[in-house]
């Protein structure tokens, strides 16, 4: 009896770590193949018409200079606008803020979201009349984090790419700093998301994941969708919206935005917590429509979903190696356990480091390799998330960020 028990316990939990493994595997070899699409950028010819959304909580460090980036931009000046949605920030950075020319909107939420900041900015800025500098209607609209910065050609890039008719785009999201060792490797996993998630999905035709910033979407599909979003993890609420009726979300790998990474311990495990928090939290949203999109062949809904219930790459391999070298020393222990097979359990961490050495960009590989003494903390940090995670919590978890120039 204990003797098959063993044998049960020991199959059921290869078999739970090994689909995670697959899936980031197939995607990380997808993600190594070329791209056949390369859109050509009508030089001088701005067409679509942006609306770009900063929403900043307690962002007194980087909104202004975030904001002077997208001013810069190399686009007819009267096919965009700003608006910063100010909350809780200091009133000398508002008087800043108010001397540039964007609209500057001053919420006050009790308690305070992305989300809520999306919905009243959508609410108080108007496509036509309200915007005064805009020459047409807005028809596209850009999400834009507080401590983003962008190139000056990013709006006539992200326009050329508009112009094939994509309703939802996701920017190439990378770091903008690698100050330390927390830094670097967050910067990393950015890059590991970026080829698993969206590069990857997108080499087989499906549709990209979203990051919550470098975001572009119509402007009417976004403002129907966006009175919807209650969660603390409004980009992964939005996928699922996205995903339910049936639009495509494009990947512009070639359109960068730069991002602050974390760079102390307690900010990497409070963002890490409100992830895996909403990772789950969104997991229960998704299931009840899963079975509608298994039978009407909606694949992008079926694939956001099980996203949801993979487990996290460093709880894989904290979880993976720790068992291969007991299940390996348990198979020489006792005759009980010596038809254990540790053979699969190393064959599995070794298909886990393959997975995410293929889903590092070439150049930062020998990074990666430099910093990697100090990813077992971070795992851990990760791992103790596992005992605060309250899913029922909406709460805004803030990630606290620094001056950094780009």
């Amino acid at each position: 009896m204990g003797y098959t028990l063993l044998h049960i316990v020991d199959w059921l939990l290869w078999i739970t770590l090994a689909a995670s493994t697959l899936y980031i595997l197939f995607f990380a070899v997808a993600a190594c193949f070329p791209c056949n699409q390369h859109p050509s950028l009508r030089e001088g010819q701005g067409v679509g018409s942006f609306l770009i959304l900063f929403p900043a909580y307690k962002e007194d460090a980087v909104i202004v200079n975030s904001v002077q980036s997208v001013l810069r931009q190399d686009y007819p000046k009267d096919l965009f606008h700003i608006a910063v949605i100010s909350d809780h920030m200091q009133p000398e950075t508002n008087e800043q803020l108010a001397t540039l020319p964007i609209t500057l909107l001053q919420p006050a939420f009790e308690k305070s979201s992305k989300a809520k900041a999306l919905q009243y900015a959508i609410n108080h800025t108007s496509k036509k009349s309200q915007i005064s500098n805009l020459k047409s209607q807005i028809n596209k609209v850009v999400i834009l984090d507080a401590d983003n910065v962008v190139e000056p050609d990013f709006l006539k890039r992200l326009d050329a790419v508009c112009q094939q008719g994509h309703q939802a785009i996701q920017c190439h999201r990378t770091a903008k700093n690698s100050g330390n060792s927390i830094a670097a490797l967050d910067g990393i996993s950015e890059e590991i998301n970026n080829s698993l998630f969206r590069r990857g999905h997108s080499r087989v035709g499906l549709s990209a994941g979203l990051i919550g910033s470098g975001m572009c979407f119509d402007y009417e599909l976004f403002a129907k969708d966006v009175v919807q979003l209650s969660s603390a993890v409004e980009d992964r609420e939005l996928e699922g919206l996205l995903a339910r009726q049936g639009v495509h979300i494009h990947y512009a790998e070639d359109i960068m935005v730069y991002d602050e990474k974390v760079s102390n311990s307690e900010n990497f495990q409070r963002q890490r917590l409100r992830w895996m928090s909403g990772q789950v939290q969104t997991l229960f949203l998704m299931l009840p429509y899963l079975p509608k999109a298994i039978l009407r062949g909606n694949i992008n809904y079926v694939d956001k979903t099980i996203q949801q219930a993979l487990i996290p790459r460093s709880l894989l391999l904290l979880f993976t190696l720790p068992l291969a070298i007991i299940i390996t020393a348990l198979s020489f222990l006792s005759p009980l356990t010596s038809h254990l097979s540790p053979l699969k359990w190393w064959f599995l961490f070794a298909a886990q480091c393959l997975a995410i050495f293929l889903a590092i960009p070439s150049h930062l590989r020998l990074n990666a390799l430099r910093h990697a003494l100090h990813f077992p903390r971070m795992a851990w940090l990760m791992a103790k998330n596992l005992l605060h995670m309250n899913l029922k919590s909406k709460e805004f978890l803030h990630t606290t960020h620094t001056v950094t120039q780009h």
